[in-house]
């Protein structure tokens, strides 16, 4: 049996990647692909303690953040194939379509 701390630590290392990833990169795709590590991240720590405490509650609120996920990443991608149809801009800096 794999101790619940093994857990914790791939979590870690999955969350601070992701955290990496959207800190650094500015490109819409890597930052997109870097939130669902951290959600991911997420998944495996609620799964691991449900698991370790036997109950389904982790694992319900694993697939609801999987659904979530989901959608986020269907308006994520189609609200960057606008901005690339538009040839606005590649870099997250460079958006400003919301200011006045």
């Amino acid at each position: 049996m794999v101790p619940i701390s093994a857990y914790v630590a791939v979590s870690a290392i999955l969350f601070l990647t992701g955290l990496v990833g959207v800190l650094v990169r500015r490109n819409f795709i890597i930052v997109l692909m870097s939130i669902e590590i951290m959600l991911n991240a997420a998944n495996l720590n609620l799964v691991a303690f449900a698991h370790n405490m036997d109950s389904l509650a982790g694992q319900v609120v694993a697939l609801f953040v999987i659904a979530i996920a989901a959608g986020e990443a269907a308006v994520g991608l189609a609200i960057i194939i606008v901005v690339f149809r538009g040839k606005i801009a590649t870099n997250v800096d460079q958006i400003n379509l919301l200011k006045w």
